[in-house]
């Protein structure tokens, strides 16, 4: 890997040929210091072989600091300056939002008579053609079943974030691109707002973070996000600064201290300001129990390794056709271990997992193949699959007693009762579940509970709707959560048969009644 500067200089000094738009319109083109500095490191860092080192570029910046225009100003310099034949594509989560960099490249167009006589328009298939190349620029939205077929020279993601699924995404980068020397995929984006970190661009910014941060090698890939920290000072004007590249020339600090004072006053402009302005990804859903930002400050950093031969209390949520079915091992401190821990897992049955995977805009099929999650056969969950899984735990684990729902458990129970399991039924009602949840809750406000880091889990945790009665004793209410919450519901009944049997002179003085 090398650095070739007339490489580096080409796009720069096209873009700084260019006039401007929206606020600047009719300005030269000059490029920001962290503009120029993206620029000279993706075109200009190539390999042995004179070639591109990078075929995927990664800027995730707030709104509002020039994203558009540098956009605009790269897909013109494709268009214009590559080899005969290129394919430049613009893609967004909807048209409206691909269009915005087809104007702004419009624009720049207009204000070039060099441009114009070789850049011709089709406003109506809102596409750019090279007369003289044959290079063409289109402008995709996210439908995405129409774009098979494409061999495109540069790709470019604009509002990564915003796609409604993973279908886009999936469709431009597999095989797209696979005959092209130098194929580069652009992707600029701002945070997402996606409490579930589900969606593909969180998926993606992941990525590009373990890239950047070296847990993860991939010479193909450059990295480079701005935005503040979680625990940084929001109202912290070197906050704004470290966030905000183009503070003071695209961005007035007069705005930015403006939104920052509505910020202090009002929770939901606090969301706003730390998404939009300091590009945090938001993570403080909260449907009546525990925000998700309290699951993410109690990822433990232990392996399952640890908990190998270890004490547990096993909790089993049992699904109907709709639901998952999942099961929580929850470790009491011990030796060894200093804090409680669980670990969870699921099962799934594998007809119509698909279909499933699209009505709950979550991807069912990954932690499958990632082990957070089991598939059965059939169109509800085998529960003879279930038992082998849990008694192939129990030979792993020390097990205590299992806390089940009683709901459809009975005949599951009864034979790995006969296998020798301790269970102990729980009521799923108030007096039952109440205790549970808030020694939960007390244990992960005062870090002495930590849990491995799933996927599933967590999604599972940030649907959790509550019902309350008039004493503050709450309960998980699975016909008013949108979403599955199976995994919590099972960390529930841990819990609730860990509290029992923790610290009790006597088992028969403190346990239900066991079915057998």
């Amino acid at each position: 890997m090398r650095h070739d500067k007339d490489r580096a200089l080409e796009p720069i000094e096209f873009i700084q040929m260019l006039k401007a738009v929206d606020d600047f319109y009719g300005q030269p083109f000059l490029l920001l210091d962290w503009q120029y500095d993206v620029l000279w490191n993706v075109y200009g860092t190539v390999k042995d072989d004179g070639y591109r080192q990078y075929r995927y570029a990664y800027l995730e910046i707030p709104k509002k600091n020039g994203k558009t225009s540098l956009i605009a100003a790269i897909a013109l310099y494709h268009l214009t300056c590559d080899g005969p034949g290129g394919q430049i594509c613009c893609c967004a989560a909807d048209r409206g939002q691909a269009e915005l960099v087809y104007k702004a490249a419009c624009g720049m167009r207009e204000q070039s008579e060099e441009l114009q006589e070789i850049l011709k328009l089709t406003d109506s298939k809102k596409e750019i053609k090279n007369t003289l190349t044959g290079t063409t620029l289109k402008v995709l939205s996210a439908e995405a079943y129409t774009k098979h077929g494409l061999n495109p020279t540069v790709v470019i993601f604009d509002e990564l974030h915003a796609q409604p699924n993973r279908d886009l995404w999936d469709v431009m980068t597999f095989g797209a691109g696979a005959a092209r020397k130098e194929p580069l995929w652009w992707v600029i984006t701002t945070a997402g707002d996606d409490p579930d970190r589900k969606s593909i661009g969180w998926e993606i910014h992941e990525y590009a973070r373990k890239v950047r941060d070296g847990e993860i090698y991939d010479p193909t890939w450059y990295v480079k996000i701005y935005g503040a920290p979680e625990d940084a000072d929001i109202f912290d004007e070197k906050t704004w600064y470290m966030a905000n590249p183009s503070l003071g020339k695209t961005i007035s600090i007069e705005t930015v201290r403006q939104e920052a004072l509505q910020a202090r006053n009002s929770e939901s402009a606090e969301r706003l300001f730390r998404w939009l302005r300091l590009n945090q990804w938001i993570a403080v859903k909260q449907v009546g129990w525990l925000p998700l930002t309290l699951w993410d400050a109690t990822t433990g950093k232990w392996s399952k390794s640890e908990l190998i031969g270890k004490r547990c209390y096993p909790g089993l949520d049992l699904s109907s056709t709709t639901d998952l079915t999942g099961l929580v091992l929850l470790f009491p401190p011990q030796d060894g271990i200093g804090e409680w821990r669980f670990i969870s897992e699921g099962w799934i049955p594998e007809d119509n997992m698909k279909e499933r995977s699209r009505r709950d805009k979550v991807p069912y099929d990954r932690w499958v193949n990632a082990g957070y999650l089991h598939a059965t056969p059939g169109n509800v969950v085998d529960y003879e699959f279930v038992e082998a899984r849990i008694l192939q735990l129990s030979k792993q684990y020390k097990f205590e007693y299992m806390g089940t729902d009683p709901w459809n458990s009975r005949m599951l129970t009864q034979r790995l009762a006969k296998e020798g399991l301790n269970i102990l039924e729980i009521p799923q009602n108030m007096a039952h579940m109440s205790p549970a949840m808030k020694e939960t809750e007390r244990l992960m406000r005062s870090g002495q509970i930590t849990h491995e880091e799933n996927p599933l889990a967590r999604w599972c945790f940030g649907n959790v709707i509550v019902a309350q009665d008039g004493n503050e004793n709450v309960k998980p209410m699975k016909n008013k959560s949108v979403d599955r919450i199976d995994l919590t519901v099972a960390l529930i009944n841990a819990m609730a048969v860990a509290m029992r049997m923790e610290g009790q002179t006597s088992v028969y003085e403190t346990r239900g009644v066991l079915t057998v």
